[in-house]
């Protein structure tokens, strides 16, 4: 049996001592920690080149409306709809159309559409490993080895990278709910939990994971949760007292969006969760935490909870501290298991949680490696060591797979939806019309036709047809009231209630029917009254013959559909 020898606890006097000094350290440890972590963040995102999924080109469209004046539309012209869940990352991108940074050209040798949102990103990322340095230096020897092992972490986790630089609002969700972790953890060392500066920053920035995600509300339990669980160390009315004040300041700006949000688009919720239609969450969804562990690997999560567990069982300074952390951890997992899953892979609605879970695991590690001896620090360090080997070859297999066949891309949606189907409009000489289609990020940013929204983000009538709120059927809205030009389908779309309507054949011509590797079956119609005649007809098949087969190959040498995207644009013959 190894006896594992415990160093003696620190006196307070001893613990003021080696605070102090932990304060003076050189500021280019904590620059060194912070630079080497993004830099292995910035490494595993070049593997996926420029690689943005076509969601994210959604909000990329509302965003250069709101830049140009026209308001919150995915197309100049279109109704209102709040096709985007993340207000906080709107803004940023508008503020990049703005800058003259987003939706412009070239820069530094690539499109500033790609470049943009993944440097934003690559700073969020910075800013996380600043805020675990901030919080470890606080109770750690070694605070830039917390930091920069943190980021080690955080780059083999797959999900972690590839949702953070997808041009969605990952990075900026997770860095909020981070500093909102590291607030409290603070605050709470301090003793400066039950004051009005602490409940309201906390409400402020609970609010803004709101606003950047919607299940960011769940965080507005965090600081409630803190201090009941802390509350042997006040009264009761100072508690509640700062938790209104903290749930005031997240009801002033929330609440602000919500009036404008009902004002602007007549709903209480945005437009994607009536498409997606949210179930009520039930017990048994908490049990989808066992995904994240088998992702992450069991023998690795249980070693990392046996190191918290153990490092919370000795005396220490952060202890009474870690709850501000697990409280958040908590409430990220309960967001993931609560959500309805999507079609997109990688654990998407989990990004928060691997941040909080590395930065406690790691920190732990060192609160607990600082009090063993050279034995002890050896027998856990080899522990470690072999509960994370099997899980780091898992996920680096898991990175190489999604590399190949990555959810996707905005760039092939932009060529196929977008420039492609606007050689049909070319074809017919036609002015105005419109495509019925499932995917809009990057059709939103090229396609010269009106965009009905098959998914319903986009689409508020649709949306509520999904959630059941409309009498009218999905088939009826489409072929009496809206009648669009054209109208494609793929995957999990084709032969669903429309393509197997028998207005299909009805109103429509044919003019592809196609099997590749992206979508499987592949179909495109067209409205028969728009078709002059047999030979422009045939017209539209030849185009397709000799454009269609060659397209995705080409597109995947490179994976780039041109330096700029803009409606009207087509295929070079």
């Amino acid at each position: 049996m190894v006896e594992v020898e415990i160093a003696r606890p620190q006196a307070p006097a001893e613990q003021r001592e080696d605070l102090r000094q932990q304060h003076g350290r050189p500021l280019w440890a904590a620059v060194a920690a912070v630079s080497g972590g993004v830099l292995l963040l910035a490494l595993q995102a070049a593997r996926y080149g420029s690689w943005l999924v076509d969601d994210a080109g959604i909000t990329f469209a509302y965003a250069r409306s709101v830049a140009d004046g026209l308001g919150p539309v995915l197309q100049p012209g279109a109704e209102p709809v709040e096709g985007f869940s993340n207000p906080t990352w709107l803004l940023v991108l508008v503020l990049g159309e703005w800058g003259g940074l987003f939706d412009r050209g070239i820069l530094f040798g690539v499109p500033d559409f790609v470049l943009y949102p993944k440097a934003i990103a690559l700073l969020c990322c910075a800013g996380i490993l600043v805020a675990c340095y901030i919080a470890a230096r606080r109770v750690s020897r070694w605070p830039a080895l917390v930091t920069f092992a943190t980021g080690v972490v955080l780059a083999a986790i797959p999900s972690f990278v590839i949702w953070c630089f997808s041009g969605l609002e990952n990075s900026l969700f997770a860095l909020s709910v981070c500093v909102l972790a590291v607030h409290l953890f603070l605050a709470v060392l301090d003793q400066r939990l039950w004051t009005p500066a602490v409940a309201v920053t906390a409400g402020a920035i609970a609010a803004f994971a709101a606003l950047t995600r919607p299940d960011g509300l769940i965080y507005l339990a965090a600081y409630p949760l803190v201090s009941v669980i802390l509350v042997r160390r006040a009264d009761w009315r100072t508690g509640l007292r700062h938790v209104l004040y903290s749930g005031i300041a997240f009801a002033i700006p929330f609440g602000a969006y919500l009036v404008w949000r009902i004002s602007e688009f007549g709903r209480l919720v945005a437009n994607t969760a009536v498409a997606k239609h949210q179930a009520m969450p039930t017990v048994h969804d908490l049990t989808r935490v066992g995904e994240l562990v088998q992702y992450a690997g069991a023998p690795a999560v249980i070693a990392g909870v046996g190191v918290v567990g153990l490092a919370l069982a000795g005396p220490s300074r952060w202890r009474d501290g870690v709850a501000a952390l697990l409280v958040p951890l908590a409430l990220a997992m309960v967001a993931y298991c609560v959500l309805q899953p999507d079609w997109m892979g990688q654990f998407r609605f989990a990004t928060p949680v691997w941040v909080l879970a590395a930065f406690v695991v790691v920190t732990s590690a060192a609160e607990l490696l600082a009090r063993l001896r050279t034995r002890g620090r050896a027998l856990v360090a080899l522990t470690l060591v072999g509960a994370l080997i099997p899980s780091g070859v898992a996920l680096a297999d898991a990175a190489e797979s999604y590399r190949a066949d990555s959810d996707v891309p905005l760039c092939w949606i932009a060529l196929r939806f977008g420039q492609y189907v606007n050689g049909y409009a070319d074809i017919i000489g036609l002015q105005q019309g419109s495509l019925l289609a499932p995917d809009m990020g990057g059709s939103s940013l090229t396609s010269r036709l009106r965009l009905i929204d098959m998914a319903g983000l986009t689409e508020s009538r649709i949306a509520d047809i999904y959630a059941g709120t409309d009498s009218i059927t999905l088939e009826d809205y489409v072929f009496e009231e809206r009648k669009p030009t054209f109208v494609h389908t793929h995957g999990e779309w084709f032969r669903n209630e429309l393509t197997l309507d028998p207005r299909m054949g009805r109103d429509y011509y044919q003019i592809q029917r196609y099997q590749d590797a992206a979508f499987g079956v592949d179909e495109d119609w067209v409205r028969k009254d728009v078709v002059r005649d047999e030979e422009q007809l045939q017209q539209l098949r030849r185009y397709s013959g000799e454009v269609l087969p060659h397209l995705l190959p080409d597109f995947q040498k490179t994976g780039e559909c041109g330096a700029v995207l803009r409606p009207g644009q087509t295929i070079p013959r």
